[in-house]
């Protein structure tokens, strides 16, 4: 896995845009970096009585077209860098969604798997004491990301409301649905990926029934992926991993079974009647789609030229290096980018907002109506930029996206 900054791809990929778009130099200086940041030290009480100081962030990276949106992350190798790619990234979705939202993104460096429920609960309520001020459903609204979930999410919409005075369920998304969470937001990011690969496949000419897929990465969104793309389309999912490792099997696999036998075990390994095969070799399957749905820089320079998917659906954020993009491109593989393919989530997180700011909820058939819609406008608006520039996917969705970015910018006197 390549170790480039994160934050440093996501530059260069708006840099590219600013080539094609010819941005004015000023407005370009101000997109390329965060309008705020946070470094917060979280000191919490550990079960064993002693304190422990957890660094923590916050990242609002633009704000013209409405507050800010994002998930916060509890993850062990968490780093500035990381959170500052990932709000640009969610600055670009909102935009391409065209939701009146701009991006943030938030993050711990902390161990989940080895704290306990009380201890996560208690950082749960101190993220939350650090950083009230500046958020809320006017300012900025966090949401579950790797490794956080609807009830940490609800723990920290209490401590807002606790600290505010009023329940202020609208504060935070992806909560529980009994505390104002939305229908269909669990299999939301994956499911609006699907959408948009079933519109790929009609410019690929890929007859659904028939395709094969592999999946990197096996948490909510590789899981609910697999699963989606073998109950919606009737794909043959023929191989999956996660972190230690990989399952290869011709003749498919079962999404549900390859699941439980994750939540017994631990992992997708040792699967029965399968070959193991690594997170590398999983990339280079002759499949016709392929969803990496796991973490950054998993698609380089070094292994772009051995990728021999017809579609690359990015349900994880960041999976492509630039180098990578320009060989996929000359490929002539289809990738539907990650702020796009996996902005089902954030969407729907917007639909939760709308629901509880009016106080009347959807049902899970409303809900994807409306996900498919706006999913569907999305994939063509990027396609059209393509085929007009002649440009790949990915550039032609930072051209939509930052386009719209910087009209409201002009709009507010930001620039001129």
């Amino acid at each position: 896995m390549a170790n480039q900054n994160p934050f440093e791809v996501a530059q260069r990929q708006l840099d590219e845009c600013a080539k094609v778009l010819k941005l004015d130099a000023n407005v370009h200086a101000i997109l390329r970096v965060p309008m705020r940041e946070l470094h917060l030290s979280l000191p919490v009480r550990m079960d064993d009585g002693t304190i422990r100081v957890f660094q923590g962030f916050r990242v609002q990276y633009n704000d013209a077209r409405g507050p800010t949106k994002g998930g916060i992350r509890f993850h062990p190798d968490e780093t500035i860098d990381t959170v500052r790619a990932l709000a640009a990234w969610m600055t670009w979705k909102c935009a391409l969604l065209d939701l009146p939202l701009g991006g943030a993104k938030g993050g711990v460096i902390c161990n989940p798997k080895e704290m306990s429920q009380g201890e996560l609960e208690r950082l749960s309520r101190a993220y939350m004491q650090s950083v009230w001020q500046f958020i809320g459903p006017d300012k900025d609204i966090p949401a579950p990301d790797v490794y956080t979930n609807p009830q940490v999410m609800a723990w920290m919409m209490d401590e807002y409301s606790k600290i505010t005075g009023k329940n202020q369920f609208g504060a935070i998304t992806g909560k529980p649905l009994s505390l104002g969470g939305s229908a269909g937001r669990g299999d939301a990011t994956a499911r609006g990926g699907l959408y948009t690969v079933r519109e790929a496949v009609k410019v690929c000419s890929i007859d659904l029934k028939e395709a094969t897929l592999a999946v990197q990465g096996y948490g909510n969104a590789g899981y609910y992926g697999a699963y989606l793309a073998k109950s919606l389309f009737g794909c043959k999912i023929v191989a999956i991993s996660d972190s230690k490792g990989g399952i290869f099997s011709k003749e498919g696999l079962e999404p549900e079974a390859v699941r439980e036998h994750k939540a017994q075990t631990g992992s997708v390994i040792n699967f029965p009647n399968t070959k193991a095969i690594s997170n590398e070799e999983i990339l280079e399957l002759e499949v016709d789609i392929l969803i990496p749905a796991a973490l950054e820089n998993v698609i380089t320079e070094k292994n772009a030229p051995n990728i021999k998917a017809k579609i690359i659906a990015e349900l994880a954020n960041g999976p492509t290096t630039p180098e990578a993009d320009n060989i996929i491109y000359k490929n002539n593989i289809h990738v539907i980018p990650d702020f796009l393919c996996n902005a089902g989530g954030v969407t729907v997180s917007y639909f939760e907002m709308v629901q509880n700011f009016y106080m009347y909820y959807w049902d899970e058939k409303e809900v994807r109506q409306k996900l498919d819609k706006k999913m569907t406008t999305a994939y063509h608006s990027v396609l059209d930029i393509s085929k007009k520039y002649n440009i790949n996917m990915r550039q032609a969705a930072y051209v939509v996206a930052v386009q719209r970015v910087v009209k409201a910018m002009k709009l507010r006197g930001w620039v001129s």
